[in-house]
């Protein structure tokens, strides 16, 4: 076929003739930064709101204790007085109460204790200071070195089992002392924090809603960079065959193409098969619109995955001969090593699934494409696997490959032609066969992707 030569009235002007839908890109960029600005700006006011919530409820938090770790020294001081008293002895002049640990006090009386008279100190102390809390009390035996368990008493004044006998820890610095124990001090803390703990529920719940207004805004925006995508897409997908058969046209009106036949049956060759490419993109389209609302029907039957491989391979090559915009020549390896490769399939899909993946490897290639096919017997299954040497997959990209309209940025060159639909649908039929789809991707390293499938007979 000769090589169509315009007319110089027929020339396509590629810059008043563009379908652009882009925004400006003063715009684009403006509206990128705000959108960024507002998720940084949000993500600063939650942090700083939480910090200033947590200092609150810390604040209380300690004053509360702080409160209750004086009405406990008064107590325990005033309870050592009384001991002295029965004792007719004197106090040490100071550390007479010493706080081991949060809820952990040491009492040092300087003389021998009785120990039915310290439990009824300790009872009558606490209630009249309205401390309503679990204790437990030990006495130092000096001769045993060890400190003798006295008793469990509960907020209301009763001696209780507790689930587990504490340990009193020693003092070494005292002879003659006594210790007492709050094992429920941190959580009668907690529970005079009611307002701040309902505060705080409130604010998780308000930052709960702000966190999914945040997730709901990210994910309009997402959607309509895929949009933008999509119609950047098919704008450049549209334009060239429309615009290579508006030209087509002009030149087959001309008065004297009549007299070169073979002109003539050229132009009309070229307005037939860039119809039939408009047709088939659009077809995609709505191929893949008709799988997201209806759940796509199988044909299943058994199939031989070796001889479905050979013929989607030539279909292939087929197809590459026939598209004179293909530069690229690849080389095909197959490595089929399964010994068992019967599967229950829908053929037409399966060749589809092998087809779209083999395009994509030609498609994303920065040299001559070296792909190699193999399959290999798991048990109960066989796995396919298609390799290629291209241009590979960016880290920050891969979970969103299999996306409907997703294509790698390759920043504003549009080398590579089509909707971002072939890896979508490779996805959805491999889902809908129940098989398994996985992708290895180094960036400029190359792709594997292996579809592990069920045998027929397992």
């Amino acid at each position: 076929m000769a090589r169509p030569i315009w007319p110089n009235n027929a020339r396509p002007r590629p810059q008043n003739q563009k379908i652009c839908l882009h925004l400006p890109l003063n715009f684009t960029i403006l509206r990128r930064n705000t959108i960024r600005f507002v998720v940084v700006l949000a993500t600063l006011s939650i942090v700083g709101i939480v910090t200033v919530q947590v200092y609150w409820v810390s604040n209380a938090y300690n004053l509360e204790e702080k409160e209750l770790n004086q009405g406990i020294y008064i107590a325990l001081q005033r309870v050592a007085e009384q001991i002295a008293a029965y004792n007719k002895s004197t106090l040490p002049t100071e550390q007479v109460v010493n706080q081991v640990s949060s809820g952990y006090f040491i009492v040092n009386v300087n003389n021998v204790i009785d120990v039915s008279l310290l439990e009824h100190y300790l009872r009558r102390e606490f209630a009249s200071r309205n401390i309503a809390l679990d204790f437990e009390y030990g006495i130092y035996n000096c001769s045993t070195d060890k400190m003798v368990y006295g008793s469990y008493v509960g907020k209301d004044g009763r001696n209780t089992v507790p689930m587990a006998y504490s340990e009193l820890p020693k003092y070494d610095k005292f002879i003659y002392y006594f210790g007492v124990q709050f094992p429920t001090k941190a959580s009668y803390l907690v529970a005079n924090l009611g307002i701040w703990i309902f505060s705080s529920i409130i604010l998780l719940v308000v930052i709960g809603f702000f966190g999914y207004a945040l997730f709901v805004i990210l994910a309009q925006k997402r959607l309509a960079e895929i949009q933008k995508d999509f119609i950047d897409n098919m704008t450049h997908e549209f334009q060239t065959p429309i615009a290579t058969i508006a030209i087509s046209a002009e030149v087959l009106l001309r008065p004297d193409i009549a007299q070169h036949p073979e002109r003539l049956s050229n132009y009309a060759n070229i307005v037939r098969n860039e119809s039939q490419r408009l047709k088939n993109q659009v077809e995609r389209v709505l191929q893949m619109s008709r799988f997201e609302q209806v759940k796509p029907e199988l044909l299943l039957e058994r199939v031989d995955l070796h001889e479905t491989i050979k013929e989607a391979v030539q279909i292939f090559a087929l197809k590459l001969q026939n598209d004179k915009n293909n530069k690229k020549e690849p080389v095909i390896q197959a490595d089929l090593q399964a010994d068992f490769h019967q599967i229950t399939a829908d053929k037409v899909h399966l060749v589809n699934i092998i087809f779209n993946l083999l395009d994509n490897a030609v498609k994303y290639a920065d040299q001559t494409p070296h792909i190699t096919i193999r399959t290999s017997n798991e048990p109960k299954r066989v796995l396919l696997t298609i390799e290629d040497n291209g241009i590979g997959i960016p880290p920050e990209f891969r979970h969103r490959i299999f996306d409907k309209f997703f294509r790698v940025p390759t920043g504003n060159l549009h080398a590579v032609k089509g909707f971002g639909l072939g890896l979508n649908y490779v996805k959805s039929m491999a889902k809908a066969h129940g098989w398994k789809l996985q992708v290895e991707a180094a960036d400029g390293k190359g792709s594997v992707f292996s579809i592990l499938m069920r045998l027929a007979d397992a």
